[in-house]
């Protein structure tokens, strides 16, 4: 059997419910390569991409910022023909810079495909780097998940970090209580509503987007509008090498 996930063992109810929903996606065949430990790519991907573009709030945005996953893949090649300008995270948060623009005009004018650039090696390749407080207001977040709710309650991969980024962008105001939060996900990844935790930093959709329908959570939970530094987990300031100086800048920030 598979390891339960290199990030179990922070919360175990939420170990629980990620790996109930990994393995029927691999029991299914509905996964598209390794599902365990990640968010998962699954068959349909593109049908759930083109079911959250056709809410209004997608149409309307101009910048919009996904997870760096492949699942998400054909929601970043929508938004580049569309015109769009889309940020995303480097992968795992690796680097020393933590954000990566791609511009469609740019990508055009040096004869990049979208295709080539909205991949994950291909944003790397491709990709402007930017540090947080380079990102320009976004009109639109897409994050990735392992199991959501049709309540808008989510549960990612357990690394922490697609909460970690909401918050700081919370806090520098790129986004804010009204900003869009959405994911696409097959409908094998739905659970009940109690099966979701939800902590205190973790940031509730307004849409879940599946190979099958858009789900409109209604969900009004408050949004954490910033970072409480004292919970940020000390592994993660040993695996993120710029969050240190990251928080020392925002720290200083709210101290001016």
């Amino acid at each position: 059997m598979p390891e339960p996930g290199r990030w179990a063992g922070r919360n175990p109810a939420k170990d629980i419910i990620r790996h109930d929903i990994w393995a029927q996606l691999e029991a299914e065949g509905i996964n598209v390569g390794p599902a365990w430990s990640m968010i998962p790519n699954f068959a349909g991907a593109d049908l759930a991409a083109w079911h959250l573009a056709q809410t209004p709030q997608w149409k309307a945005a101009k910048t919009g910022k996904t997870n760096p996953d492949h699942a998400q893949t054909p929601i970043r090649i929508r938004a580049l023909y569309e015109g769009k300008i889309v940020y995303t995270p480097v992968p795992y948060l690796t680097k020393d810079f933590p954000y990566l623009k791609l511009d469609p005009v740019r990508l055009q004018a040096s004869g990049i495909s979208f295709e080539l650039a909205a991949t994950p090696q291909g944003f790397l390749e491709h990709g402007e780097k930017l540090e947080f407080e380079q990102v320009q207001r976004l009109d639109f977040c897409v994050v990735g998940s392992v199991a959501v709710s049709r309540a808008g309650g989510r549960t990612g991969k357990g690394a922490g970090f697609a909460d970690l980024e909401t918050a700081i962008f919370r806090e520098l105001g790129v986004v804010d209580a009204q900003t869009p939060m959405a994911t696409t996900v097959h409908s094998l990844q739905l659970v009940k509503d109690r099966h979701i935790v939800i902590e205190p930093h973790d940031s509730p959709l307004d849409f879940v987007a599946t190979q099958s329908e858009l789900i409109v959570t209604g969900n009004a939970m408050p949004r954490p509008m910033g970072v409480d530094w004292s919970k940020v987990r000390l592994d993660q300031f040993d695996t993120i090498p710029f969050l240190a100086r990251l928080r020392d800048r925002m720290l200083a920030r709210r101290a001016g």
